[in-house]
């Protein structure tokens, strides 16, 4: 699969690159008069559907997801990073630029991209039936994927499914609820067509467990009621589907899932976007390990128990600062050994010695979950990382399988084996016996920030259940106020769109 990765890097090459690198119809490129003829050409353009997954917001970026919320601060406020201090202090308008605008915008290029696949496809003959169902469902499964954020991020959308041209390039916004049901359309056919087999046989590729997961996912994002109440149908059309997830286990090491040396054998990942240097690399250590783009809070440091389950004693912080003096690199020992593993104080240990990075510490606390230990540091603007960026993993199949029982019938005893595997894994003390389905239910929300903390879905998890503004407005960093109104449950769709499709496209309420 690495060798596939370095076709990906040739694809993305010849398509352009940086923010133009989705642009669907340049000049320099192959016409469908010459392309579109041979497998060659199709394995080729499904691997630029693929390519579409490698943006930043998607992949690489996923850590600075966790700036709009409770977990984190961005104190660079580029659109790379997703501009996230105006966004976090409730400044989202039309024109706001970074995830506001970039998601939609990307991401409807992306779909453009597997649907212009579909359609060749379709009428391609030179290619064996089996073959051709799976490259269908992996270039639905991709568009599903995009779809899955336009929905959870703007809502009203328009639904597409066909190759636009200049008769039919302006579409109005569908419904919502057609938008969820359009998705699942294309996750069921990517279920039903995509091999059951495990993703360490052609990692970087979609299987039919990953599709799964992905399903179960966008199920429980709408499982609750405006009032955060659990719909119990919703929960159990999550129950079954997750049910039927196989062949993963969890890593022996939680930070198996984040390394690359270890990445290539790791039983847990079920999908990631790939990165092989030097032809296709990203700056990840660099924007963590030394730009420091994501600055955890102390309402996160809070969060890990101590190493007996305990609750830990508060940091102390002035200003959002913490106080490196009482809180230290070295006082995690006595913490959720996942701390150690996510974060760290003013200066991170890097093969036996402690490297200080160039840009502040906004919190004086850095993210270390994804450093790469094999690559020199510090990191420079040269530094080459391959780290593949997980975006499903089995420690969240286990995890959304606690939830979805807890919400049914309590705290039964799968919800505790469920919950216990993870906490196991990373070395902490099992659940007390006797927890109420409340009481549990903090728990699981718990497990999920600690485990799945800066993977990019601790922003969509308060959407879901419903508790956004009053967990975002009553983070006190220090920093910045934190704003979350009730209208930026969705956001507005870019003012750019909507000029260009001559009053078609209708703005999101509220803005």
């Amino acid at each position: 699969m690495k060798k596939i990765l370095t076709l990906f890097v040739t694809v993305l090459l010849l398509t352009a690159c940086n923010k133009d690198f989705l642009d669907l119809n340049p000049n320099d490129r192959p016409s469908s008069g010459t392309f579109w003829k041979t497998e060659s050409d199709y394995k080729m353009a499904l691997t630029a559907c693929y390519g579409a997954m490698q943006h930043p917001h998607f992949a690489q970026g996923l850590p600075t997801w966790d700036n709009l919320t409770d977990n984190a601060y961005g104190q660079h406020n580029e659109g790379q990073y997703g501009m996230t201090i105006g966004l976090s202090q409730g400044n989202v308008y039309a024109n706001s630029e970074g995830f506001v605008s970039n998601v939609y915008t990307y991401g409807l290029k992306a779909v453009m991209r597997a649907n212009i696949f579909l359609r060749n496809l379709e009428v391609f003959s030179g290619i064996d039936a089996n073959t051709k169902k799976r490259n269908e469902a992996e270039a639905r499964m991709i568009r599903a994927f995009f779809y899955s954020y336009l929905y959870r991020c703007y809502g009203d959308v328009p639904v597409i499914n066909e190759v636009l041209d200049l008769n039919t390039q302006f579409k109005a916004k569908s419904p919502a609820t057609e938008v969820y049901n359009f998705i699942m359309q294309d996750l069921d056919f990517a279920i039903a067509n995509l091999p059951s087999q495990p993703y360490s046989v052609e990692k970087g590729r979609w299987t039919s467990n990953a599709a799964k997961a992905f399903k179960a996912r966008l199920i429980l994002y709408t499982a609750y009621d405006d009032s955060g109440n659990a719909i119990a149908a919703k929960m159990q059309e999550a129950k079954t589907v997750l049910a039927s997830i196989s062949g993963y286990s969890l890593a022996t090491d939680f930070s198996d899932n984040f390394f690359d040396l270890k990445q290539e054998s790791c039983p847990e990942i079920m999908m990631s976007v790939k990165y092989l240097a030097p032809n296709n690399y990203t700056n990840a250590d660099l924007w963590y390990g030394d730009w420091i783009v994501v600055s955890p809070l102390a309402n996160f440091i809070n969060e890990f128990e101590n190493a007996n389950g305990t609750t830990a004693t508060a940091v102390a912080q002035t200003n959002g600062k913490i106080d490196i003096n009482t809180f230290t690199n070295a006082s995690m020992a006595s913490r959720d050994p996942r701390m150690a593993k996510t974060i760290f104080v003013d200066k991170f240990l890097h093969r036996g010695v402690y490297v200080t990075p160039s840009n502040a510490r906004a919190t004086n606390i850095g993210l270390a979950k994804f450093l790469s230990p094999n690559l020199d540091a510090p990191y420079q603007y040269s530094t080459q990382s391959q780290q593949d960026w997980v975006l499903m993993r089995y420690a969240d199949v286990l995890l959304m399988k606690a939830e979805v029982e807890n919400e049914l019938s309590g705290a039964s005893a799968e919800v505790y084996n469920y919950i216990n595997q993870v906490r196991t894994r990373a070395g902490m003390p099992n659940l007390p016996a006797g927890l109420s389905k409340e009481n549990m239910r903090t728990r699981i929300r718990h497990e999920r920030r600690v485990e799945l903390a800066f993977e990019g879905e601790r922003y969509f998890d308060l959407k879901r259940w419903k508790i956004a503004p009053q967990v975002l407005n009553n983070v006190t960093d220090g920093i910045v106020a934190r704003k979350f109104e009730s209208k930026h449950y969705l956001w507005p769709l870019p003012q750019s769109e909507i000029d260009k499709n001559r009053g078609i496209l209708v703005q999101n309420p509220n803005y």
